[in-house]
């Protein structure tokens, strides 16, 4: 794959190339999770209804370190707001840096700010784990609020990813993957129209509640 995207980077211009290199990064987390069936079914659900053009910001549960492998699910061109311990796994690291992936803590607020507001101008979509760390159990933590500064000053929509089993299959302190079964589903858009009077707390909280809300429903069709 990185021989493709070299080659096509002698004749298209950067901004297609990055377009082809973040897919071809996604393509690699869907042989990823494609591999361990029939032991392990990842499924990709998409509630989605009549959604708004790109770009959008997604806002994710966060239980396994198998979660940033799921994104690559997901139709869209985005990037990953991570932790600085990605950018430390041998070669996924340096991938991640060259695909744009950005680690929230690494950099002044403003820096960070401006990065993630010149991507979503390109149409990149922008995914965060806005409780900063896996949670331990099924209850998910607080989340912090840059995502949500972020969209109310981008005006951009908002989309809810709801990941339910990564945590059985990878669980919090193992390094074996246990069989089982993963769901991934998106749910529709929260409209800036919808959201532009609510401040950043209530906001933040009012998707955590959505989010909640749909994993214990998929939690109990199991």
């Amino acid at each position: 794959m990185t021989i493709f995207v070299v080659f096509l980077a002698l004749f298209t211009s950067r901004r297609r190339t990055m377009k082809r290199f973040r897919r071809a990064i996604a393509w690699y987390g869907r042989v990823v999770t494609v591999l361990p069936f029939p032991f392990i079914r990842v499924y990709y659900e998409d509630h989605s209804k009549n959604d708004p053009p790109e770009p959008y910001i997604f806002v994710c549960n966060h239980r396994s370190t198998a979660d940033p492998f799921l994104i690559s699910l997901l139709p869209q061109e985005v990037i990953q707001v991570v932790n600085i311990w990605p950018f430390r796994i041998p070669v996924l690291g340096l991938y991640a840096r060259l695909a744009g992936y950005l680690d929230i803590n690494s950099m002044p607020p403003e820096v960070f700010f401006e990065k993630v507001l010149t991507l979503l101008r390109e149409k990149v979509s922008v995914v965060f784990f806005p409780e900063g760390t896996r949670s331990v159990g099924r209850k998910m933590g607080n989340f912090h609020g840059s995502a949500f500064r972020l969209a109310k000053q981008a005006q951009v929509s908002i989309v809810p990813l709801c990941m339910s089993g990564s945590d059985i299959v990878f669980p919090r302190g193992s390094t074996f993957l246990r069989p089982g079964t993963i769901r991934v589903r998106r749910l529709s858009v929260i409209l800036w129209n919808d959201y532009k009077d609510l401040n950043v707390f209530s906001l933040k909280n009012r998707v955590r509640d959505v989010i909640s809300n749909e994993l214990s429903l998929m939690e109990n069709e199991i």
